[in-house]
């Protein structure tokens, strides 16, 4: 991003504050990509945060992690709502702490995660979360979203993914103020539709109902790391969101406003979606027309249309983050590659990956939330052990090491694939792999967003202290 250039009136005056050239303007497309934003360009209030991380998860996909505990992991309604409560506390915990990088160093997350990484080492993790929000979240959401639109008007879905990609695709391509904009005003309509749904969910409910099978600890951690992975899947994209906000914004602010938006948007909803997994549906209706089935037509409607809006919202997040991730990855790009053209190539991507995977959505959906964790966790630990080491340490030194293409640090880049494959080899449990530990021990359930987590932080923390030589300058 550019600034307009000062004039000083006579040698020896000082210069007058730059101009920004972006600013809070709404309607203008960002030119930034994962360079840090100058002081001039930084605007904004830490309370937008709130409504910016609760409407991407007032939709389906949100619903849908309430669902699963109670129709395929053996749950009843409160031990799911449990699970479901814990899980999404955790990641909305470390998405407040994860959100203060923004205002101290002015970067997306993923350059952020350079201090973990090295500079060049970052290119892992950025190219995974470019992968999985553009491609795989993306997919996922439009989905959910073409569903409920060909439930609502009769289009069909194929040319209802069209419609909502398109949609999603020019919210991203605008930029962050207008994003922000998008999910201010989503907020009031998506969280009163789904305010009476649940009113008249919770009464069609049986929340006594006994489970369909005894889930046990297995099911309960399964559950949990369903609702983890799901709200922790957007801490890789926290200070993407805050990178504009002033340095002196109040920390406690920052942190508190999207973890409380993530916590409260993530339990309420998937709540909504385990009590309407004690409901009967029709055997054939899709995932959306089944938990609208018992609405009154009104209000079944409007819901359908919150379900659009809301996997919008979403997704103007997932695919606006998986353009920065991807300018993170330090890559020589050509000019015309923009931010914004990434965001119409990770939109078509992702369009063909949904188109792919309409036939079995209900699967498709279940194999994607089970596994998103798998490479999540272990990033997380070893992004907030770095974060703790690294608190003493003085600020300019450590802003400088973001942009500084010599600047390595293997450490993180080997725990990463280490705790993942360890994790994922051992203690997967899902229907195309099953490790020989969760195999052993069935009762576990899968465990392995927990122990990626342990074994790259416990890993990265020895690496970072004891081996320095994989810290030295490539450059």
């Amino acid at each position: 991003m550019t600034t307009a250039p000062a004039s000083p009136a006579s040698a020896g005056a000082e210069a007058p504050p730059a101009v920004p050239a972006y600013g809070d303007k709404v309607i203008a497309v960002e030119t930034a990509g994962a360079e840090p934003i100058p002081a001039a360009e930084r605007h904004g209030s830490p309370v937008h945060l709130l409504w910016t991380w609760a409407s991407p998860n007032i939709e389906f996909a949100t619903v849908f992690i309430g669902v699963l505990p109670v129709i395929a992991f053996g749950l009843t309604f409160w031990q799911a709502a449990f699970a479901l409560v814990l899980g999404a506390a955790v990641g909305a915990v470390f998405q407040g702490i994860l959100s203060l990088e923004g205002p101290r160093f002015g970067v997306p997350q993923m350059v952020a995660g350079r201090l973990a990484f090295g500079y060049r080492g970052n290119a892992l993790p950025s190219g995974i979360n470019a992968a999985v929000a553009g491609i795989g979240w993306f997919a996922v959401n439009s989905v959910s979203a073409a569903f409920a639109l060909d439930t609502l008007t009769g289009l069909n879905p194929l040319p209802s993914l069209f419609v909502v990609v398109a949609a999603q695709i020019a919210i991203g391509f605008i930029g962050h103020n207008f994003v922000h904009a998008f999910e201010r005003y989503a907020f009031p309509v998506l969280g009163i539709i789904f305010v009476l749904a649940a009113i008249w969910t919770f009464r069609a409910s049986d929340l006594g109902a006994p489970a369909a099978y005894h889930g046990g600890t297995g099911g309960f951690l399964l559950a949990f790391s369903t609702a983890f992975g799901y709200t922790a899947g957007w801490n890789s994209y926290a200070s993407d969101y805050t990178r504009y906000l002033p340095a002196a914004t109040a920390k406690w602010k920052t942190a508190v406003f999207p973890a409380v938006g993530l916590f409260a948007s993530v339990t309420f909803i998937s709540l909504i979606g385990a009590a309407s997994a004690t409901i009967a549906s029709p055997k054939d209706a899709t995932p959306t027309a089944a938990f609208t089935g018992h609405l009154p037509g009104w209000l079944g409607n409007l819901t359908l249309l919150a379900i659009i809006i809301g996997a919008i919202s979403a997704n103007a997040l997932n695919i606006y983050s998986s353009s920065i991730s991807f300018t993170a990855m330090g890559l020589r790009l050509p000019g015309w590659l923009g931010r914004s053209t990434l965001v119409v190539v990770f939109g078509v991507l992702g369009m063909l990956f949904a188109w792919s995977g309409l036939d079995d959505a209900g699967a498709s959906y279940e194999a994607f939330l089970l596994v998103i964790s798998y490479w999540v966790a272990p990033w997380l630990g070893i992004v907030l052990v770095e974060q703790w080491l690294s608190r003493k340490a003085e600020h300019d030194g450590l802003a400088a090491k973001l942009t500084d293409p010599g600047y390595a640090n293997w450490a993180g880049p080997i725990a990463l694939v280490v705790g993942m494959a360890v994790s994922i080899a051992l203690f997967s449990n899902q229907t195309k792999y099953v490790g020989p530990a969760a195999e052993h021990w069935p009762g576990i359930g899968d465990i392995t967003c927990v122990v990626g987590f342990a074994v790259s932080a416990a890993l990265y923390a020895a690496l970072r202290r004891y081996g320095r030589v994989l810290n030295r300058r490539t450059g």
